[in-house]
């Protein structure tokens, strides 16, 4: 019954670490493929979790380092390095949404890796400091640092100056307020 219980509270997890993993990767299917040896890990392992303690930290913990383990492993591949195959594989969106998501993207993959992890666990995860500091194994104090300084340089390279600039642009605010009439 417990093994049940613990089974259904790893699957439910699953888009988690997904969105999770897809975010430290960039690549859906080597995420996908991340998680998919997080959970094999967590399985087998299962005697090793401390009941009562947060099952999700302990996942997400477990794929963080499958990620970089993996991650050492392709330090040494060199693949694509100048991305210029990726560019002309690459479509153009016609879109403005499409485009802020693009520089978006571009701009959290320029954040050392420890700010970006701690940003994705806190802001897109909605983590608590507290278990993104389990996760990453460090203080909560350094995950508030790191979390910090990730907004300030998204906001520095996305040239956001104030919170007016969050949200629909111009254009898509005119075309709401229209529908509303």
């Amino acid at each position: 019954m417990v093994e049940d219980c613990l089974r259904d509270q790893i699957l439910a997890a699953i888009p988690s670490l997904r969105a999770f993993a897809t975010s430290l990767t960039g690549n859906r299917d080597r995420a996908d493929d991340l998680v998919q040896d997080a959970i094999l890990r967590a399985w087998a392992n299962l005697d090793r979790f401390e009941r009562g303690t947060n099952l999700n930290a302990w996942l997400f913990t477990i794929l963080r380092n499958q990620f970089h383990s993996e991650y050492r492993k392709r330090k040494r591949e060199v693949e694509d390095a100048d991305g210029s195959y990726a560019a002309r594989l690459k479509t153009h969106p016609d879109q403005q949404s499409r485009l802020d998501f693009e520089d978006f993207r571009a701009a959290l993959a320029t954040l050392p890796l420890d700010q970006r992890e701690a940003l994705l666990l806190v802001g897109a995860q909605g983590m608590s400091y507290e278990d993104a500091a389990a996760v990453c194994q460090v203080a909560v104090g350094t995950v508030k640092s790191r979390v910090n300084r990730a907004r300030s340089k998204l906001a520095y390279l996305l040239d956001l100056t104030g919170e007016a600039e969050l949200g629909p642009d111009d254009v898509t605010k005119a075309a709401l307020a229209a529908d509303q009439v």
